[in-house]
């Protein structure tokens, strides 16, 4: 059973055995979009710059910008004063509070940013779209041969969202380690099934690995799929669903 997503400004109480994702939409009027941008750092607007197509500089800013505000509301800071550092391979981490984890992912409008206390965490999503072949040419470049097999046993109908179901859940995976592409795609294998759980089913070289962590898949929105790796078991999980108007609020920018 997929989780149901809640509307919400603020976020429920947040302990270890808790996990909160948020579904941000990033196609934001104007408005919203300029309040969003002063709250970045110079670099993140400088980063936000170099998109090349303007949608792609919105995107970037609106997920930043709303990544703050909530961020900001477990640290009961203002937005402006959220701190990242970053680890070898590029994974952020917040300065401030070094028992909080998070993950920020977007794909076509649509973010997802997944908030824990002391369990590390990987979130993905992606938009359901035509691929070639449905996907079976980037699965035998970068899927394990077990999910390339259980991809070409499924009926064409499924594949490609087959596809997206392994492709999100092994993104999710490769997040929650931190590690960058420098964890191969193919040393670990996941279920692909749309109508099966997500699972991690096995991990290479390290067999063990695979029990240290938990999958879930999302549905976030209709045309998208996504999923979430969670370092241990027995955690709860909270969707919640951002409301944009709250950030144009005279108290939504402090805690």
């Amino acid at each position: 059973m997929h989780p149901q997503w809640q509307p919400a400004t603020h976020p429920p109480p947040l302990t270890i055995d808790d996990v909160h994702v948020w579904r941000i939409e990033l196609q934001v009027g104007d408005l919203l979009l300029a309040h969003l941008r002063v709250l970045l750092t110079d670099d993140e607007r400088q980063r936000a710059d170099r998109f090349y197509f303007e949608k792609d500089r919105r995107h970037f800013t609106a997920a930043r910008g709303v990544m703050r505000i909530l961020l900001a509301r477990y640290l009961a800071c203002r937005p402006e004063e959220v701190r990242f550092i970053y680890n070898n391979y590029g994974k952020p981490q917040l300065a401030e509070e070094s028992n909080f984890r998070f993950n920020l992912t977007h794909s076509h409008g649509l973010a997802l940013l997944a908030v824990t206390r002391g369990r590390e965490i990987g979130v993905d999503v992606e938009q359901l779209r035509d691929m070639e072949g449905d996907g079976e040419p980037l699965a035998q470049r970068f899927f394990s041969p077990r999910e390339v097999a259980l991809l070409r046993s499924l009926p064409p109908q499924l594949r490609r969202e087959a596809f997206f179901h392994c492709w999100t859940r092994k993104e999710a995976y490769i997040k929650a380690q931190g590690k960058g592409l420098s964890l191969p795609l193919d040393q670990f294998d996941v279920s692909i099934h749309p109508d099966e759980p997500a699972v991690l089913l096995a991990t290479q070289p390290d067999p063990h690995e695979a029990q240290r962590w938990s999958l879930q898949g999302l549905l976030p929105r209709e045309g998208y799929v996504g999923a979430l790796a969670v370092e241990g078991h027995s955690w709860r999980l909270w969707c919640g669903d951002w409301v944009a108007e709250a950030a144009l609020q005279g108290s939504a920018d402090t805690p």
